[in-house]
């Protein structure tokens, strides 16, 4: 059986950009990195600089990790990445109360933006592993 992939090297480079915020960490399922990573910008760029070669490996750790289906991992991300306050995010998984809620009051004032940063990928999994 072939394992799909559920992210992507370029979705990550892409992320990577931003990485000095932890962003691209999030995205691979990092939470904690990423929130060190967002706090000290990077390790003040050096763990910035280095992870542009330990993009592939988190790449394939979360792609073992995470359960593909029909909702898209790298879908989700760029929505939550550029729209997330929004909740375009929460739209897309079906979500549809909260993604109005986050509408309307900025991902709750940005502590839902937050949360959803640490916790996408895992709500990802619950909702492809439903619908599998």
């Amino acid at each position: 059986m072939v394992k799909q992939e559920t992210h992507s090297v370029t979705i990550g480079y892409i992320l990577w950009i931003f990485g000095f915020l932890g962003v691209h960490r999030f995205y691979y399922g990092k939470p904690i990195s990423g929130t060190i990573w967002f706090c000290t910008l990077g390790l003040c760029g050096i763990g910035w600089l280095i992870d542009l070669f330990l993009i592939p490996g988190m790449d394939r750790e979360a792609d073992l990790r995470f359960t593909p289906g029909a909702k898209d991992y790298n879908t989700a991300w760029l929505l939550l990445v550029f729209l997330g306050l929004l909740g375009a995010h929460r739209l897309y998984m079906g979500k549809w109360l909260t993604g109005i809620l986050w509408f309307f009051t900025l991902g709750l004032c940005g502590f839902g933006y937050l949360y959803d940063l640490w916790t996408l990928n895992e709500q990802l999994t619950v909702i492809n592993a439903q619908t599998a």
